[in-house]
């Protein structure tokens, strides 16, 4: 998902918004503190992966990002991610949080 978020990215600086991509490599450990730092500088979250959205690391990220940033939310943390269904091989590009449902999710989150 690293080169749909940094296609995303660029895509919305084009429209003006510039994003911060983190890569994170490792669930574990978690670089919390990277992330933390980041929402500190621009009061925003928005959380990509390729997993269903229930039960899904993004959940675990957008509750960490709360208990150890809260009150530098500026916007409300977003989760672009697949979606709660069996994996459909064959709708593969629909399944997937590809740039084009990203992009939408950035914009969204600068304009709160």
């Amino acid at each position: 998902m690293l080169y749909e978020a940094l296609d995303a990215a660029t895509k919305a600086s084009e429209q003006g918004v510039e994003a911060e991509v983190i890569d994170l490599r490792t669930l574990w450990p978690l670089d919390i503190d990277t992330i933390v730092e980041s929402v500190k500088k621009t009061g925003r979250i928005v959380v990509v992966h390729e997993a269903p959205r229930t039960c899904g690391l993004g959940g675990e990220l957008v509750s960490l990002v709360c208990e150890k940033a809260f009150y530098h939310l500026e916007a409300a943390p977003v989760r672009v991610t697949g979606f709660d269904t069996p994996f459909p091989y064959t709708l593969e590009l629909e399944y997937l949080p590809l740039s084009h449902r990203i992009v939408p999710a950035i914009l969204g989150v600068a304009k709160s």
